[in-house]
């Protein structure tokens, strides 16, 4: 029926946004994920030693903080895991939609991919 095909495209498109939308969520996560890394496992502290560190067998306050640093990383790299199961589980349902070959639903998912990475 009409009403049936309007209402599944609709759908999918709603689809669509949403993954767009979990995807930019991840890329939000991820940067968070990154600016909770301790300093001390930086590339820059990684390759090059402060002024004033005498290496890290003197105990640098920069080691020392790590554990506490270490359950916010971890926190967000869980997040980060979930947004990927939600993310993957979308597209796989947009792309079952999309090949069932229908047109309307394919120009469904294309506009909601378009309008979620836009907004």
């Amino acid at each position: 029926s009409p009403a049936g095909m309007v209402l599944s495209v609709l759908v999918i498109l709603l689809l669509s946004v949403l993954y767009e939308a979990v995807k930019m969520g991840k890329a939000v996560l991820l940067r968070r994920a990154l600016l909770a890394l301790p300093r001390s496992l930086s590339q820059e502290a990684l390759t090059e030693p402060q002024e004033g560190d005498g290496g890290p067998a003197q105990g640098s306050p920069s080691l020392m903080a790590f554990p506490t640093s270490f359950p916010r990383w971890f926190w967000f790299h869980v997040g980060q895991t979930l947004f990927h199961v939600v993310q993957v589980v979308l597209a796989y349902m947009v792309m079952l939609a999309v090949m069932s070959y229908n047109a309307w639903i394919f120009l469904g998912a294309i506009a909601g991919s378009t309008l979620g990475y836009f907004l």
